[in-house]
């Protein structure tokens, strides 16, 4: 069985690629690739698959745009951590899913179940992407109005314009107010991202940026990009190569 993986965190991909081959011993990984960009050059240029297991926030962009720009066959199980109302959608359109984070039992069922149906797949044509693809984009500019976050006893709510940084610490998710003001919360970065809006941006697997505290943006080292913000933070934020031009994109409010 040849399998593509397309996924931009290099930890959750090599995840997966032990966890594929732990399920499926004989599994042949024909490509590990990183962008919407990456992906569509790749299916450009080299034969199809038989299987694609792809995340669907790319650094670059939403998956669905791949395969909006290359026609591509074979079946696509997307690795997600979208909430309830974008699951029951990609029911809706078709499309199947893994919900982060996985196991090796869930994997080996997915392979099972596209084993006993790879034979119809040959015969029905890809599922349409862009009803999905406009549905996640429309979701992705929406923003809750309020966090609540815990302070000692006290459990308080702070406004979402009033956060310049989401960010972890010891394995701890925290904020930083503009008035420098910290707290915890009690949600992941993954799950911040589906409520914070367009105003907010996953630099990395350890930073959620708000566009208003970002004070300026110089270069790095290998073509990556450095984060300052106001109010001021100790830690530097690194923009990898591959997600540069989507941060640039955002910042310009694109």
């Amino acid at each position: 069985m040849k399998i593509v993986i397309i996924e931009d965190e290099q930890h959750t991909a090599e995840d997966l690629v032990e966890t594929i081959k732990k399920a499926e011993p004989g599994a042949q990984i024909m490509a590990s690739l990183k962008s919407v960009k990456e992906a569509v050059s790749y299916f450009q240029n080299n034969e199809r698959p038989d299987l694609i297991f792809c995340d669907i926030q790319l650094g670059d962009g939403l998956s669905f745009e791949i395969f909006n720009k290359v026609p591509v066959s074979s079946p696509v199980i997307f690795c997600t951590a979208y909430d309830e109302y974008a699951l029951k959608a990609f029911k809706a359109n078709g499309i199947d899913y893994l919900l982060k984070p996985f196991t090796k039992k869930i994997i080996q069922e997915s392979l099972k179940k596209f084993t006993s149906l790879k034979d119809s797949f040959t015969h029905k044509a890809p599922p349409s992407y862009k009803t999905i693809l406009e549905l996640l984009e429309s979701r992705k500019n929406q923003k809750q109005g309020s966090i609540l976050v815990y302070h000692k006893d006290n459990i308080i709510p702070v406004k979402m314009d009033d956060i310049a940084l989401f960010f972890i610490e010891n394995e701890v998710t925290r904020l930083i107010t503009f008035n420098q003001k910290y707290y915890s919360v009690n949600k992941t970065l993954e799950e911040l991202g589906k409520i914070t809006g367009n105003d907010f941006y996953r630099a990395n697997r350890q930073f959620l940026i708000n566009r208003k505290a970002i004070n300026n943006v110089s270069q790095y080292f290998a073509r990556k990009l450095s984060v300052n913000l106001n109010p001021s933070f100790n830690e530097k934020i690194i923009v990898s190569k591959e997600r540069s031009s989507d941060f640039l994109n955002w910042l310009s409010g694109n």
